[in-house]
């Protein structure tokens, strides 16, 4: 193994694929059968957990102890020993007749933590097995260069790595966080760097509403996103943070906003909505949904096989190991299992009804939101309401449902263009062409510049616009 792996490895810190340990000792057992059960992975001994270097040189006694555990596992494992410098990596490659037990039980990785496996999940594991998960399969239509290296760095600054990915360390990179096969980038390194994922995986969209009632046939506001995962978090978070209703305090020389729901909260449930879904079933989106009294957030995929709804908040079963261990160094969920019950502990803080949970072939959480914002404002009318009032003036009574959501679209990306617009409302381009026309007949909408580099402008539309 190559010194540069060995930095690489080092700067990445602990995570799904790599562990730091001062010393040797049997314990390691677990470690091993955790690597051989998961994504397999690498033990640097040496290493303290902060990444400090402070050696070890192995002995042919720690050769032959380490060889004897990992054969004495059930069914034996794969690993190899080798100094490297002043540290010592001990290889483990992921099993093919999961799942494997050492003498102390069966252990699985999760994030940068091993874990004893209860019978549920060595269930699971036994009947999983057969399949490989979406995030793990190469995606055949991607290449090495359709990877952004600015992504990857800026989720390297978020991880607070302190390392730059070029061209030339690039395989190094992603074979270090198993995002590459057979010279091939896999899906999970698709939905988290590519530079434009959508071309690659269509169903990897998130979709987010502001519904005036749970009738769902009017939205003050509608947001259709395909872009990384990372990027689907940071949008979805801008959607809410912006229509949630929130209060202005003046703390000592600070202005702290407050938000009707923890917005903490928040963030947990639409990372772990991210981190969940099941990314193979096509025609279906992660949905956000906004109404007066609730807030509902959903993923294509119900809980996974060996769990059910009382395990929630006490056991994590995840459905996509990789990227959940990307979005854990961003520090964008908690650590493993943990996520629902931190959820509920913010929402029961703030004297709020405990989220409600449904699973099928969708898992949603739905947080109820106070009927009254006491403590929240003066009795005014909500940040939501005003919003809608301020949409529902410009777009009018008289517009169809397309041409709502045509201005809705363009409000939100003023660089849109016909045919994007087209995929988003699920029509004709030709249809899409005739809606914009009209509304830039009718004054509501203008095109500045040329059509290739200009942008769109919504303004007030008459008050007596007629709709086909």
């Amino acid at each position: 193994m190559k010194n540069k792996e060995i930095e690489m490895m080092i700067k990445e810190g602990e995570g799904l694929t790599i562990e730091f340990k001062e010393n040797y000792s049997g314990r390691i057992a677990e470690t091993i059968t955790a690597f051989a059960n998961t994504k397999g992975g690498k033990i640097l001994l040496g290493v303290k957990d902060k990444g400090e270097i402070t050696g070890y040189k192995l002995t042919n006694r720690d050769t032959a102890g380490i060889t004897d555990i990992a054969r004495n596992c059930s069914p034996a494992i794969d690993v190899s020993v080798k100094q490297a410098g002043k540290i010592a990596v001990i290889s483990v490659s992921e099993g093919t007749e999961k799942p494997y037990s050492c003498s102390g039980g069966y252990f699985r990785r999760l994030d940068a933590v091993t874990q004893k496996m209860s019978q549920k999940e060595i269930s699971a594991m036994y009947r999983d097995n057969v399949k490989v998960p979406y995030e793990e399969l190469t995606n055949s239509r991607a290449q090495i260069k359709d990877l952004s290296l600015e992504k990857i760095n800026s989720f390297l600054n978020l991880s607070d790595i302190e390392m730059k990915v070029t061209k030339k360390s690039l395989i190094d990179f992603l074979e270090s966080f198993s995002l590459i096969a057979d010279k091939k980038p896999k899906n999970a390194a698709v939905l988290m760097f590519a530079k434009n994922p959508g071309k690659f995986i269509m169903q990897s969209q998130i979709a987010m509403y502001l519904f005036k009632d749970h009738k769902k046939v009017e939205f003050f506001d509608r947001k259709n996103f395909r872009g990384d995962l990372t990027e689907q978090y940071n949008e979805a978070m801008a959607f809410l943070e912006k229509h949630l209703n929130r209060r202005t305090r003046i703390i000592g020389k600070n202005r702290v906003d407050t938000y009707e729901i923890p917005i903490e909260a928040v963030r947990e449930a639409v990372a772990n909505a991210i981190i969940h879904r099941d990314y193979s079933v096509r025609g279906t989106d992660i949905a956000i949904e906004l109404y007066p009294d609730t807030l509902e957030i959903s993923n294509p995929g119900g809980l996974p096989d060996g769990m059910n709804k009382t395990d929630l908040g006490k056991k994590s079963i995840r459905r996509n190991e990789i990227i959940s261990d990307l979005f854990y160094r961003m520090d964008k969920i908690e650590k493993a299992g943990t996520g629902i019950k931190r959820i509920n502990e913010l929402i029961t803080k703030a004297g709020l009804e405990t989220p409600r949970v449904e699973s099928d072939s969708f898992f949603t959480m739905m947080f109820i939101l106070p009927n009254e914002l006491s403590g929240y404002g003066t009795g005014d009318k909500s940040t939501r309401e005003k919003v809608g009032e301020k949409v529902g003036e410009k777009v009018g009574e008289k517009v169809t449902e397309n041409q709502r959501i045509i201005i809705s679209e363009m409000k939100a990306n003023k660089y849109i263009s016909a045919a994007e617009l087209a995929s988003v409302i699920n029509i004709s381009q030709r249809k899409t062409e005739k809606n914009i026309q009209k509304l830039k007949s009718a004054g509501i909408v203008v095109r500045i510049g040329p059509d290739k580099g200009g942008y769109w402008e919504v303004v007030k539309p008459p008050a007596k616009m007629k709709a086909d």
